[in-house]
């Protein structure tokens, strides 16, 4: 695992740069605000560089992750659905699948609703692939606490059908 000193802005931005924007593009699906998240990502670390002796990969992928996962719920709060995402649902589906999409993502907002840490579990393991032993690392907790939490969640999910 690569460190690098919090004394070298510069080397940190070389280094870790193209690999936050990664994440912030994979996450936001958008360049601008994946460009403004990479950015938050490296003020926050940089505010707590007092805290910090040096950095590692993980600190900056879990630090994207969560910036960009709040830019969502920020938007989302902001705005809501765009309108033209949901006409083209509607048009491009029957009624019932248009139902279940809907069903299936108020269950998703009921399951994640306050638990920040199991969603970023969830996306970890089942959207970008990671192993559990991957996913404990990224989360600095051990891989059965990782399991747990994924075993409770669809526990959760299977009660809210």
């Amino acid at each position: 695992m690569k460190t690098v000193s919090m004394d070298d802005f510069d080397s940190l931005y070389r280094t870790f740069g193209p690999m936050v924007l990664r994440r912030c593009r994979f996450l936001l699906k958008d360049e601008e605000k994946a460009l403004d998240a990479m950015q938050d990502v490296f003020v926050r670390i940089i505010e707590r560089k007092s805290r910090l002796q040096s950095v590692c990969a993980s600190l900056f992928y879990v630090t994207a992750t969560r910036v960009c996962l709040n830019k969502i719920r920020a938007d989302k709060v902001r705005s809501g659905p765009a309108f033209e995402t949901i006409a083209e649902v509607v048009s491009d589906a029957s009624s019932s699948e248009v139902e279940e999409k809907i069903d299936s993502g108020i269950l998703l907002e009921c399951i994640f609703s306050g638990r920040d840490k199991d969603r970023e579990i969830a996306m970890l393991h089942y959207l970008d692939g990671f192993t559990l032993e991957e996913t404990a690392e990224k989360m600095k907790m051990s891989v059965s606490g990782i399991r747990k939490r994924l075993s409770g969640l669809r526990k959760y999910a299977e009660s809210q059908r």
